[in-house]
């Protein structure tokens, strides 16, 4: 029994399809669950407390805003440092004529 080459190439198609099949089979999630379960009855390690996460976030906005604030109270403190030093150099030649 000669093998051409285009019978070879769908045996190549046709085992790999079967070997992924066999791996997405495999992997299956397992069924859904069909009712609502109380947390308190769950296993503790499917619980998960929302208050750590729900503290962390709100320390990192808040940590974020005050960096936001402190960087443009120092950008403005620079504008108004600039805008002093050019009115004290653009003063003196208002006098002069």
């Amino acid at each position: 029994m000669v093998l051409r080459k285009g019978d070879a190439n769908v045996i190549v198609v046709v085992a790999s399809y079967f070997l992924l099949a066999a791996a997405t089979w495999a992997f299956q999630p397992p069924p859904a669950q069909g009712e609502f379960v109380p947390i308190n009855q769950l296993p503790p390690g499917d619980q998960l407390p929302a208050a750590p996460l729900l503290i962390a976030a709100y320390a990192f906005v808040w940590i974020a805003l005050i960096v936001y604030l402190w960087s443009i109270w120092r950008r403005l403190g620079k504008v108004e440092t600039e805008l002093h030093a050019l009115e004290q150099r653009s003063t003196p030649r208002s006098n002069v004529r």
